[in-house]
């Protein structure tokens, strides 16, 4: 699971957004108008000659003489040595007034987090690690301005607490912290094309500016000897002296590592789990040595069961606390779905499946005996889920982990920390907390899907049945009785309301379990697709916010990156491309919203084709706004220098940057882009020979993006050469891929074996078919095919997104000219998208990334499922995602009467 979705799960409750929108929410709303949230610094007039602006969540202030900071000489400079000032939500204002007070009088620019919400969000458990702790920010002009201010204001704050600032070295024993980094925002360009934040070397090069959270001096830059005490000091603070020997690191949050090691007098096996104090904050606003402190009383009260590790010891070091536990042998409970789960292939063995359902069964009944066993003892364990039960190594018993959320029952306490899959909602206090995760599981060992109630609870019920039809074998009392909790007895009024003040409607309370508004495998009938299209497309505009200029439809939270809210695989021009695309016709309100976005667009967005620029501009070409499309496709080719530095990736790299120009030159006749297009290609070629040592594959990220860049410059150019590039760069792909547990072939990255259209071996195989309609296939790449093609009829998928889920198999299989695709395998992959679908103000719309909330982008949602629909029920229409057609015949290349081979045949 991808902690990053939780934070932004905080402002909306059916869509991710940024933490700041809540804040802002509850300033608009009264919440925090008055001294309780708002902080006085920040309602203080603005000195003269001085400007202040909004920047993310930190309210700046910087002289007027200074506006024009490294800009020129005399500016202010661009980079430097900075101070982070730390605080918590107690002392925030005195601090805040304090730093107002030492900065203006002395001309000494500075920001701060200008609430007490939006603080405890920079500071919660799953908040980035690289902002903990950062309250306000000042710059100094110089190393000697520097010392100064270390000297005066760390004096004037000596004592006060705060968060460790783990990107920082600290300054004594107080809140100051200071960093070498950049002082305005500057970015370069990632190899898959995504804007990193940087500084500039000795030879004016832009490098990384490193924000991971160690503190890091650049190579060039002199650390000032008044801070090389400070770093003795911090290098001092080790486990040395301590029993235990640290070997591997388990896990981090904000809170503070886990990390598993030896007790040296026994030679046994720990586990020691780290409490940072004033940071990872829960919704109580308990820090994590306070939940620390939770979990060890948990576990004494434990102590000799087998439900839960025993303690060994507890000690502070440096400030931070240390719980150390007994190590438990086994596989935490969610290990066993990649080895053992019967629906991860296109034809699950009904033998499998009934195996499968007896030990599913089996575990449940001893987690439910492990939860009882606590709760013999007056506690509630309130953080039940996969990853919290460890299954012993004869899978005959299993132990809770985790007891930091743990509290008696009788306390009567609200979950204040959650796995989003199985939380409970508001109105379960005590046991019933534990038995609403008990009954999520019944339904998450079948279908591990249960994080979508987070968004609906109604939606249990059609869990259950999707479980029923799957595992025949499974009780239907067994199930009856998850939904019944989970929905609780008054399930039809429940439903909650959106935030205050959010602009989404959501799903009504309804009286009836939930259904969805129309059936997927309608699609395929043509009297049933139009029905279907109109209920993704009614969603996919019902949930347009023209008025924000951050985003104009809801998606992933990539939206929020520079730019993302323009581009095809996250913003507003992948979800108008399938609207037109899908025939659900245009959306004219949200191409204004992308035409005046873009002129100009947002300061550091990408320019490639799914993250950036190109993207949009092919978007709004074909939607007839060519001359905005060539307007913004010739500031790309004009920024030369950035991209010809890209990696090769389509995502937002050469490939991608090189089949947007390739396109648009092709249809405008520039030769401004004929020629960007010509020195893409010319790039990808000098660099074609560490092809093989690329560390990723795939469609996105990996070499066949590459070739389909190939493979299209081939149709304009008739260059022989660049099919056999584009050979290469399959075959470079294919060396990634290896058999799954079914045998079908995966694409390996890292521990994980993908299938998917974005990452996986199925975005290998649609390249290999846009490959055989130029050249002979060849036994090599029949093959490859034929063995990734099960891939794409898998029965069981995480997520219905058009990248990293379903929707992208079932694209692959609508438009694959491999043999061996049947009607009846499109409607069984329409049918396993439906398990994802939820209402939507009476439309049909999908989760996103993490099943959290609902998204309406290309790659993660509603948009990406509406291309995929629409290329199952229209086989042969326009309907794909760009460079990847219909496999028509394919065309003649350029200076040729024909091709050497005939057209392939679809199923």
């Amino acid at each position: 699971m991808d902690k990053r979705y939780e934070i932004f799960c905080l402002a909306d409750r059916y869509f991710y957004d940024t933490p700041e929108s809540l804040s802002e929410r509850q300033e608009s709303a009264g919440r925090g108008t008055g001294t309780d949230d708002v902080l006085p610094a920040a309602r203080r007039d603005v000195p003269a000659a001085w400007r202040r602006s909004r920047q993310a969540d930190w309210l700046e202030h910087w002289p007027d003489r200074y506006a024009g900071r490294g800009t020129g000489a005399g500016a202010f400079p661009a980079q430097g040595w900075k101070v982070h000032v730390s605080a918590c939500l107690e002392n925030a204002a005195r601090i805040a007034d304090a730093v107002w007070d030492y900065c203006v009088p002395r001309g000494i620019p500075f920001k701060f987090v200008p609430s007490r919400t939006r603080l405890h969000l920079r500071n919660a458990k799953y908040a980035p690690r690289s902002g903990s702790g950062k309250f306000a920010t000042l710059y100094p002009r110089s190393e000697e301005q520097l010392h100064t201010v270390l000297t005066e204001l760390g004096a004037e704050l000596a004592g006060e607490p705060g968060p460790y600032v783990l990107t920082d070295l600290r300054w004594d024993e107080g809140p100051l912290y200071v960093r070498y980094g950049g002082f305005t925002p500057r970015y370069l360009l990632s190899p898959e094309g995504t804007p990193v934040p940087a500084i500039e070397d000795p030879q004016g090069r832009l490098v990384p500016d490193r924000r991971e959270p160690a503190f890091h001096v650049p190579e060039w830059v002199e650390l000032p000897a008044f801070l090389q005490p400070h770093l003795d000091a911090r290098a001092a603070a080790t486990l040395r002296e301590l029993p235990y020997r640290v070997e591997r690191a388990l896990h981090f949050s904000n809170g503070g590592g886990v990390y598993g090691g030896t007790d040296q007098r026994t030679g046994e096996r720990v586990v020691l789990k780290e409490g940072r104090p004033h940071a990872g904050l829960a919704a109580d606003g308990a820090d994590a040595v306070a939940r620390l402190e939770r979990e060890k009383a948990a576990l004494d009260a434990l102590a000799g069961l087998d439900c839960a590790p025993g303690v060994r010891d507890w000690f502070t070091l440096d400030g931070h606390c240390f719980l150390v536990l007994d190590h438990l042998p086994g596989q935490p409970l969610n290990a066993f779905f990649a080895q053992r789960h019967p629906l991860l292939t296109a034809e699950p063995d009904p033998g499998a499946v009934a195996e499968y359902t007896r030990w599913a069964l089996r575990i449940h009944r001893l987690v439910q005996e492990a939860v009882e066993t606590v709760h013999a003892q007056g506690l509630v364990f309130n953080d039940l889920h996969l990853f919290n039960v460890m299954v012993a190594p004869d899978e005959r018993s299993v132990a809770l982990l985790d007891f930091e959320a743990a509290g008696r029952a009788a306390d009567g306490a609200r979950q204040v920390v959650a796995h989003p899959a199985f939380m409970a909602p508001s109105d379960r206090t005590g046991y019933d907390v534990d038995r609403y995760a008990l009954a999520c599981l019944r339904l998450a060992l079948f279908v591990p899907m249960t994080t979508v109630l987070a968004v609906d609870r109604g939606k249990a019920a059609h869990l259950a049945r999707i479980v029923e039809r799957q595992f025949p074998d499974v009780p239907r009392d067994f199930l009856a009785e998850a939904v019944a909790t989970i929905q609780g007895p008054a399930a039809a009024a429940e439903r909650p309301a959106p935030a205050t003040g959010a602009r989404s409607t959501g799903p009504q309370p309804q009286s009836q379990p939930y259904e969805p508004p129309v059936a997927l495998p309608d699609a395929l009938d043509p009297a049933g697709w139009p029905g279907v299209r109109d209920a993704l497309a009614g969603a996919v505009r019902a949930s347009a916010t023209p008025e924000r200029d951050d985003r104009l439809f809801p998606g992933d939270l990539a939206q929020f990156e520079p730019g993302g809210g323009l581009g095809l695989a996250y913003g507003a021009a992948g979800v108008l491309h399938a609207l037109a695309e899908s025939g659900a016709g245009t959306y004219p309100d949200g191409e204004e919203w992308l035409l005046r976005h873009t002129d100009p667009p947002p300061r550091g967005t990408p320019l490639g084709l799914y993250d950036g620029l190109l993207g949009a501009a092919l978007a709004l070409d074909r939607l007839g706004h060519t001359k905005r499309a060539v307007e913004l496709a010739g500031m790309v080719a004009d920024e030369r220098a950035g991209w010809d530095r890209l990696g090769p990736a389509l995502y937002g790299g050469l490939a991608g940057i090189g089949l947007a120009f390739d396109e648009l030159a092709a249809r405008t006749g520039d030769t401004g882009l004929r020629d960007a297009a010509d020195h893409a290609a010319r790039l990808l070629a000098d660099r074609a020979g560490d092809i093989g040592q690329r560390a990723r594959g795939g469609l996105l990220y990996g070499a066949s993006g590459e070739a389909l860049f190939l493979l299209r410059h081939y149709e304009r150019t008739a260059e022989p050469a660049l099919l056999d590039s584009a050979a290469t760069a399959l075959r470079a792909d294919l060396a990634k891929c290896r058999p799954g547990r079914a045998g079908t072939w995966l694409l390996e990255e890292g521990h994980q074996q993908l299938p998917y259209l974005g990452e996986g071996s199925v975005g290998v195989a649609a390249v290999l078919d846009e490959y055989a309609r130029h050249a002979p296939v060849g036994e090599e790449f029949a093959a490859a095919r034929a063995a990734i093609l099960p891939a794409a009829k898998v029965r069981y998928c995480a997520q219905p997104g058009l990248f990293r889920g379903r929707a992208g198999l079932l694209l692959h299989l609508a438009r694959t000219a491999a043999p061996g695709v049947t009607r009846a395998e499109l409607a069984a992959q329409l049918d396993g998208l439906s398990w994802y679908a939820m209402d939507y103000r009476g439309h049909l719309a999908f989760p996103g990334e993490q099943l959290m909330r609902l998204s309406m982008d290309l790659a993660t949602g509603t948009a990406g499922c509406l291309l995929a629909v629409a290329a199952a029920a229209a086989r042969g229409s326009a309907a794909s995602v760009p460079f990847l057609p219909f496999l028509s015949p394919p065309p003649a290349p350029a200076g040729r009467g024909g091709t050497e081979t005939g057209p392939v045949e679809g199923p």
